[in-house]
């Protein structure tokens, strides 16, 4: 299944409390259960002022479902084609 990383701008994303990242974190587990196990969660970056999420998905629109019910920005969604890492270089 593919995999899609998302970019979503909060401001001050990097300052959340550890409590406002568990609430986050819960919204959107609810969300993901009540849409069933076609898309999942991998992580996310928290940054200075945006998340990147990593998610598995059928396709783009599942993901924007689950920015849309969960009330999450989705300022982009790209799909993840490789992964390279420092042993790429090795052949």
């Amino acid at each position: 299944m593919p995999k899609f990383v998302i970019e979503r701008e909060i401001p001050n994303a990097g300052n959340l409390s550890k409590d406002e990242l568990i609430g986050i974190s819960q919204k959107s587990c609810n969300v993901l259960r009540s849409m069933g196990p076609e898309i999942q969660w991998v992580h996310s970056y928290v940054t200075g002022d945006k998340l990147y999420c990593v998610y598995i998905a059928p396709d783009e629109k599942t993901v924007q479902q689950h920015a849309d019910q969960g009330g999450f920005p989705a300022n982009s969604i790209a799909r993840v084609y490789s992964i390279i890492d420092p042993t790429t270089a090795e052949g």
